[in-house]
This record gives structure tokens, C-alpha cells and sequence, in this order.
């Protein structure tokens, strides 16, 4: 038997066809069995009338349960009452395995399903989600590697925080208990610079968060950029263009996928066609303002409530640059186009209410700055040696940005929470199966 897909059936139409998968849903009579068989390209039904197959087979098909793997050889037709509009029938079965009865059904909750988690992946939900969240890492890289950029990878256990030390995982590291899991690769991304000068990775990151939120994860796979020679522009630039790049390629490839989620492709449409409209962060505070009468301190970073009050005015993310310092990395560097203590930062805010998906900035290149901003963070420099380094031998200007993959693929795909984004979530509360 030469097995094909059964998409791959589907598109022939007619004809004898060799497939294989699981069982998604069973029926039947006493003279007649109805089987959905999936595979990981789609379900098609399947027919097996007692009369048509050998006693054996006939015994074998009604002892089926879901998830019971088997082989099926018959012929396709068009069949529009077939969930799929095309149906087999069936001329030889061969079951692989019997499975036992399936503990997930029609109507479970959701704490179910995460202690489920490694059966409830077999969902033509998940299936479809993962399909996309596989897409959004290929065309990740696949526009990185097409801008000349190098893939570099820094070390998952880091010894010097860099996003806030209150947000570490402290690891034991051979009685060593100044190490920690990376929060980002930035710090030891920005020596390779004056190397490769244009370089990306996707790795995973971890923050100690203790956050309960349909966004937060404590590992998560974080997709970043560092460049030499780049101002605070080009940066931006490039947020904008990955961004349009990954949704391009899911409209290209994941249309029967988002229709499968519920996800209008439509929706989505505006990011690859428009500019995303670029505020700054005094020009959001009067938004809020005007818009909403929310009434924000200059000073104060935007909360998530502020972040989704903007991204209801446009269908496009939305580029908020030059934040406070205060509130603000000690690497990111001080604006010199403003008389404010603002930083060239920026967050790329996703529409729909999906929150901050992008945070860049151009790099501080003055090495007694970032010692004075070390020394506020009560980060002692000495500590940072290596990474002042960069900016002792032949320093340049210089930036990146980092992307939570999980929040990008969550708004793609319009998820009630982020923990769909991933095969296996990791959150405070969460850390098996």
C-alpha cells in the first residue's frame, strides 16, 4: 500500500486511495459503520459497510474508539453531506491499535484540558494552531536569512540580568547561586555585532513573573535582532517589516487553518497592506487623553489597559517610540532629539487588545551613562565588564528589538489566551505536564 495524505485524497476527488490516521469520531449500525479519520493534513469520513470488507474487519470496526490508529484502503468520492464534502469507502481495514476510551469529550473545562494537554494537542484546533505557530517560526528565519542576517545563539544560563532582576529565575549552578536563566540574549548578542554586524535568533526566554494574565508565560520563544551600523529608524523599520513578513506568509499558507480557529483572515489583512501608524509616547498620553479621558502622569509606563485603549484605534499595530528613561532599560540610549529625559525605545502594540509584541531600541553607546544606569538598577558594573567592553573597543551605533513569538502567534490567530500559542505552557501555576 502506497499511502498518501488525506488532504492529498481529497484533492484527487475519485479514485482508489491507500490512507492512514486516527479515529476523530465513530458511528454507526449494525450493517453499517461511519468512521472521521484525521491525519495531521485533515479529516475525511469513511464508510465501511458489513457487507463490503471480511468478517475480521467487519468485528475489528466496531470495537474502534477514538484515537484508535488504522490503515484504509477504498475509494473517494465527492459527498457533500461528509464533514469534508468527500467520503471513502471502505475495502480493507487494518487497525494498528485499539485504543482505550478517550478521556476528552465534546464539553470539558479548561483546567481539563491543560492536565490533558499531551492528548488535547490532537485537536484539530491545536493541530491548526500549531500548523501556524510552524509558519510564523519559518518565516521568522525566513526573512532574517533573507536580509543578509547571520544566526547567532548566547548562553540559556547568564550571569547578569538585563530586563529587571526581580523577574530571574535563579538556577543552582555547582553551588554557584549567581546564575541565572536567560531573560534575553541581548547582553551577550551585542559582542557578536562587532563580528557578523547583522545577526537574529529564536530561543526561548524565561521571566520569574508572577503574573496570572492571559498573556504572560514563563517561557516563552523569543525571536530578536542586534545590528551594527543601525540608527533608532532603521530599527523600527525592520519591527515593521518582520511583522508584515510573518503575517504575509500565514494568509499565504494558513487560510483553511484560520478558518478552522474562527479566525477572519481579513482581519489580518490591513497589517500587510498599510503603514502602522508611529506616535510617540507623549503624543499616546494625549490620545488617551482625548480619546478616552484617561488621564496618565508623564513618567508612568502604559499599562495594559492604556496599551489596548491604542490599539482600538487602529487595525494595525501601532509603533510607540521615545519613552521615559525612568521607565526604561539602562541600555537603551537617551534621546538627543528631545529636551525630555526619553529614550530612543520602542514597543510595537498589537490591535485587537493583544498587547506589546515588539520592544526595541537603539543601544547606549556612552560607557559612563550605562554605568550611571547599572548604579540606579543597583546593579553593581563591575558585574558587566564584558559587555562594557563593547563599548571600550570600537564601539558603533547599534540596536535590536525582541519579539514574544506566543504573543504574535496569539493575536494571528485571535486566542483567548496566550497558552493555546504554545504546545506545552509553563506559567506560574503550571509547570507539567
Amino acid at each position: 500500500m502506497k499511502f498518501i495524505s488525506i488532504s492529498e485524497a481529497i484533492k484527487r476527488g475519485k479514485g482508489e486511495v491507500d490512507i492512514r490516521g486516527w479515529v476523530y469520531r465513530e458511528r454507526g449500525s449494525n450493517k453499517l459503520k461511519f468512521i472521521v479519520l484525521r491525519d495531521s493534513s485533515d479529516i475525511i469520513q469513511c464508510v465501511i459497510e458489513k457487507d463490503n470488507v471480511s468478517k475480521n474487519e467487519w468485528e475489528d470496526s466496531n470495537k474502534l474508539l477514538i484515537e484508535s490508529s488504522v490503515e484504509i484502503e477504498g475509494e473517494v468520492s465527492k459527498d457533500e453531506r461528509a464533514p469534508t464534502g468527500y467520503e471513502v469507502k471502505v475495502s480493507k481495514l487494518k487497525v494498528i491499535h485499539f485504543a482505550e476510551k478517550y478521556p476528552i469529550t465534546k464539553d470539558q473545562s479548561i483546567e481539563f484540558l491543560a492536565d490533558n494537554r499531551h492528548l488535547w494537542l490532537r485537536s484539530r484546533r491545536m493541530t491548526a494552531i500549531l500548523k501556524i505557530r510552524s509558519t510564523v517560526f519559518g518565516a521568522i528565519h525566513e526573512y532574517f536569512r533573507s536580509k543578509g542576517f547571520y544566526e547567532y545563539h548566547s548562553p540559556i544560563f547568564q550571569s547578569v540580568q538585563c530586563e529587571g532582576g526581580s523577574t530571574l529565575f535563579n538556577v543552582p549552578y555547582f553551588g554557584n547561586k549567581g546564575v541565572f536563566l536567560a531573560q534575553t540574549w541581548q547582553l551577550y548578542a551585542e559582542p557578536a555585532i562587532f563580528s557578523l554586524e547583522k545577526i537574529y535568533t529564536v530561543s526561548p526566554s524565561f521571566r520569574a513573573e508572577k503574573s496570572k494574565t492571559s498573556r504572560h508565560l514563563t517561557e516563552y520563544w523569543h525571536a530578536e535582532m542586534e545590528v551594527a551600523w543601525a540608527s533608532f529608524k532603521d530599527i523600527i523599520d525592520y519591527g515593521e517589516e518582520t511583522i508584515k513578513f510573518v503575517v504575509k506568509k500565514v494568509l499565504e499558507k494558513n487560510l483553511e487553518e484560520l478558518k478552522i480557529i474562527g479566525r477572519d483572515a481579513k482581519d489580518l489583512e490591513p497589517t500587510v497592506e498599510k503603514e502602522f501608524p508611529r506616535i510617540t509616547y507623549d503624543e499616546a498620553l494625549e490620545l488617551l487623553k482625548k480619546k478616552f479621558k484617561i488621564n496618565i502622569p508623564w513618567g508612568k509606563d502604559l499599562r495594559t489597559v492604556e496599551e489596548d485603549k491604542l490599539s482600538e484605534l487602529h487595525d494595525t499595530p501601532v509603533i510607540v517610540t521615545h519613552y521615559p528613561k525612568q521607565v526604561k532599560a539602562f541600555y537603551m540610549k537617551k534621546s538627543q532629539d528631545s529636551k525630555k529625559e526619553v529614550v530612543n525605545g520602542v514597543d510595537f502594540i498589537a490591535p485587537e487588545g493583544y498587547g506589546e509584541i515588539i520592544g526595541g531600541s537603539e543601544r547606549e553607546s556612552d560607557i559612563e551613562e550605562i554605568k550611571k544606569r547599572l548604579g540606579e538598577d543597583g546593579e553593581r558594573a563591575d558585574e558587566y565588564n564584558f559587555y562594557l567592553d563593547t563599548r571600550r573597543y570600537g564601539s558603533v551605533p547599534h540596536g535590536g528589538f525582541g519579539m514574544g513569538v506566543e504573543r504574535l502567534v496569539s493575536w494571528i490567530c485571535k486566542l483567548d489566551n496566550i497558552k493555546d500559542a504554545i504546545p506545552f505552557p509553563r506559567t506560574v501555576l503550571r509547570y507539567k505536564p
